[in-house]
């Protein structure tokens, strides 16, 4: 049923840009919709704070993911057998770094930025900067909200697996560290960016 929902609010979508794109056209108006414009006067402090937001929010929402499908699965495996709560709450720490690694690279982005007068705000270098930070931001933020994701279902899997044997939680365990390094290649390149 899902399926269908998505298809038509697609289909609706793409009817109503194609019905507003082609009024546009006819009457005239189309300068009115001039992306380029938009860019140009947008002030680059608004980009670099959009990007500082995705940079945390996303990364919290992708630990606060992988927390969720990690604890629930830790949880309930615990009830069968207690002796897992403790070894498995690395799980846990794993999907608490993703978040911490978006606080930092905040802060790293918020350092960049400085107050300058309005007549100087609109200089190439400052376009440049507010720019970098919000794909900065937003390459950080989805990195790190895929990488919640990951760890969260690794964690889950090392959960039920040391439930069932005690051995295979160090297997899943570095399957499981592989995953948490997918937050650290997008810190480093949100560190790229800005340098």
């Amino acid at each position: 049923m899902s399926g269908y929902y998505y298809t038509s609010l697609l289909g609706t979508t793409i009817s109503v840009l194609a019905i507003v794109g082609l009024y546009m056209l006819l009457t005239g108006t189309g300068e009115a919709f001039n992306f380029g414009k938009f860019l140009e006067e947008a002030s680059p402090f608004a980009w670099a704070t959009v990007g500082m937001g995705l940079c945390i929010g996303l990364s919290v929402a992708g630990a606060a993911w992988g927390i969720y499908i990690t604890g629930s699965a830790l949880l309930g495996g615990a009830v069968k057998t207690p002796r897992i709560q403790s070894r498995n709450l690395i799980s846990i720490i794993f999907c608490e770094v993703v978040a911490i690694y978006g606080v930092i690279m905040t802060i790293v982005y918020s350092a960049k930025l400085v107050e300058v007068s309005e007549d100087r705000l609109y200089t190439p270098s400052n376009y440049f900067t507010g720019h970098a930070i919000f794909w900065g931001g937003l390459t950080v933020g989805i990195c790190n909200l895929f990488c919640g994701v990951c760890v969260g279902i690794t964690g889950s899997s090392a959960a039920l697996a040391d439930a069932q044997d005690p051995q295979l939680f160090v297997k899943v365990l570095v399957v499981e560290i592989f995953g948490s390094v997918l937050g650290l290649f997008g810190l480093i390149v949100g560190l790229l960016t800005v340098r």
